[in-house]
């Protein structure tokens, strides 16, 4: 196999590529590298990025993106019009919560979340759903041509749509000299079927500027987008989890403690004057949260079918588990990142540990809607820049979505013959965990021996760990393992 320091000299015009700068995937990643052969092969002489060409990889990758969200917003067209007769959102797998969530949050008759009507969702994707709904109105006014709920779910495409482009140019940001990394997210096929499933993208665009800012070595406004981030979705507060454990082993503490500071604040100042004015509003998000049953797609429902229940049945029990113990499962999940994060011979990467945190999050958690997992995507990409298991991963969730839908088509008055077992989706399930953790296995693998890690490849230490690139390891009771050079396989 040829190694990464090699790989560089091999295809024409590899003089067009900076020797400091590592080559691009298709040469060293053999996925990508076989992938490319239906658009003519791998990278060379005239695809060179020189400083006079406006395709940078930046650009490249930005590029990437709008082709995928295309084909994401193709994916939903076909029920757009929230005409679902013959139960099309299941029969096309167009569904998506934008949809329906038009009419069931009030947004239809002009209500204003909170205030009119309480949210299951926290107060920046509330206040993300309520701009739309305004400027679908202010659009419906000059044109009537089409009705409210196209246009809501058209301009919810495009504001979804910036968002993935944010994503991605976090992404690319936070990985330094290989923003060619991004294309894991701006390519995937999980992004094409999710984008606009739910207002997802929002968070994940905080949390990859988050990652930026920290690259760049602004702890205030990388804290700050946490808190956004937090305010509209949960899990962007995990990143202070991988902060937290690099300022223990760094003895950095400043800019991790200002992080968290910002956050805080920050989310605070979006979140108080909303609760102070709408308690009940605001408070559902929460008190929803705490009732809620367990989602089919988690491990709490498999549990509970497997040992009260019959895996024949056309959906898990409907039990909601106690909090203390989802509570417990998750910071058992977590302080298992920390001890890796704290007892490995080398100093991890930022986004090695972000990516354990959040999926410890979601591995835990006793609601997994389909598209959280594009959570796990840029931090994959930043984490274990490595296409096969990846992609197989995606296609996994793939097979979860269409057999969720299967699944709920027979539950339909008159359709069960059209349906599948519970028992079938938890197949696809186990496996889809089963990949998660041994992606997360090889992370802590190459955590543990950085001369594994591809990022590590040519002596870079942490090109998104901003304070922490570079910076004195004081934990290590045996010496580190020495970064050397990595072969493509």
């Amino acid at each position: 196999m040829t190694s990464v320091a090699e790989a560089g000299g091999e295809a024409d015009g590899a003089g067009d590529v900076d020797e400091r700068t590592p080559p691009p995937p298709s040469h060293v990643d053999p996925t990508v590298s076989r992938g490319s052969a239906a658009i003519g092969g791998v990278w060379g002489r005239h695809a060179g990025i020189r400083p006079s060409t406006w395709w940078t990889p930046l650009r490249v990758v930005l590029a990437m993106t709008c082709l995928t969200m295309l084909l994401g917003f193709a994916v939903k067209a076909p029920c757009a019009n929230a005409d679902w007769t013959g139960n099309k959102q299941y029969t096309h797998m167009c569904y998506s919560d934008v949809v329906p969530l038009w009419g069931d949050e009030r947004l239809d008759v002009g209500a204003v979340p909170y205030r009119d009507t309480a949210v299951e969702y926290p107060v920046l994707t509330g206040g993300f759903m309520w701009l739309t709904a305004e400027l679908t109105r202010g659009v419906h006014a000059l044109d009537s041509k089409w009705s409210e709920i196209v246009i809501f779910g058209v301009i919810t495409a495009a504001l979804l749509s910036v968002c993935g482009l944010v994503v991605t140019a976090g992404t690319a940001q936070a990985a330094g000299r290989r923003p060619y990394d991004a294309a894991i997210f701006a390519l995937s096929p999980l992004l094409a079927l999710h984008a606009f499933t739910n207002w997802d993208l929002l968070a994940m665009a905080l949390t990859s500027g988050a990652l930026w800012a920290w690259a760049r070595r602004k702890p205030v406004l990388a804290g700050a987008l946490i808190g956004l981030g937090t305010a509209a979705k949960l899990y962007p507060i995990l990143l202070l989890v991988a902060i937290g454990i690099l300022a223990l082993r760094t003895r950095r503490y400043a800019p991790a403690v200002w992080a968290a500071v910002a956050a805080v604040f920050v989310w605070l100042a979006v979140n108080l004057p909303v609760a102070m004015a709408y308690y009940p509003g605001w408070s559902e998000f929460y008190r929803f949260s705490i009732k809620r049953p367990a989602e089919r797609s988690t491990a709490w429902a498999m549990i509970r079918t497997l040992t009260s229940g019959s895996v024949r049945s056309t959906e898990s029990p409907y039990w909601v588990p106690p909090g203390v113990a989802v509570a417990l499962a998750l910071i058992a999940a977590l302080l298992a990142v920390v001890w890796v994060g704290l007892r490995a011979p080398a100093k991890p990467r930022l986004a090695q540990l972000a990516f354990l945190a959040v999926l410890a999050f979601v591995i835990t958690t006793k609601v997994w809607s389909p598209q959280y997992s594009l959570w796990l995507l840029p931090l994959i990409a930043l984490a274990r820049p490595r296409w096969r298991i990846t992609l197989v991963w995606q296609f996994a969730e793939v097979a979860v979505w269409f057999l969720t839908l299967t699944l709920l088509l027979g539950q339909l008055p008159g359709l069960d013959s059209h349906g599948i077992a519970y028992g079938w989706l938890m197949l696809a399930l186990v496996v889809r965990d089963a990949l998660l953790l041994t992606i997360a296995g090889l992370v802590i693998r190459e955590v543990w021996h950085p001369e594994l890690d591809v990022v590590r490849a040519q002596g870079a230490d942490d090109p998104g760990g901003g304070y922490f690139d570079g910076a004195p390891d004081h934990r290590p009771r045996r010496a580190a393992a020495p970064l050397v050079e990595v072969t493509a396989t």
